[in-house]
């Protein structure tokens, strides 16, 4: 990549490190929420992504019917699973990821 190129590169990953912290918010959000730098930022991304593919890779679970959500490595599961079982399949699973500190589980049984 050739220096005419470095340019344009840079300033789009900077903006959107930039975007990513503006994102999380700032100690004087009026919601209240928690500010996160961009690193707890990836890292909740992570936990996010590596928790929606063990639930897309188990036949118990589906990922498509299971949100999650993650600030601060305090996960919060909200959506519907078939058994009490599965529910409780779906929270040890998130508990086992590196960097969770605690999980709500909102999952409601369907079935």
């Amino acid at each position: 990549m050739n220096a005419k190129h470095l340019l344009p590169a840079a300033l789009i990953a900077s903006a959107f490190l930039t975007g990513c912290g503006t994102l999380a918010g700032s100690p004087d959000r009026a919601d209240g929420a928690p500010h996160r730098t961009v690193g707890e930022a990836v890292d909740d991304a992570k936990i996010v992504t590596e928790l929606k593919a063990k639930y897309a890779a188990d036949s118990d679970l589906s990922a498509l019917k299971i949100n999650v959500d993650s600030t601060q490595g305090f996960v919060r599961l909200r959506g519907e699973v078939k058994t009490f079982a599965a529910r409780q399949k779906a929270e040890a699973m998130a508990r086992d990821i590196k960097g969770v500190k605690s999980v709500d589980n909102q999952l409601m049984i369907t079935g």
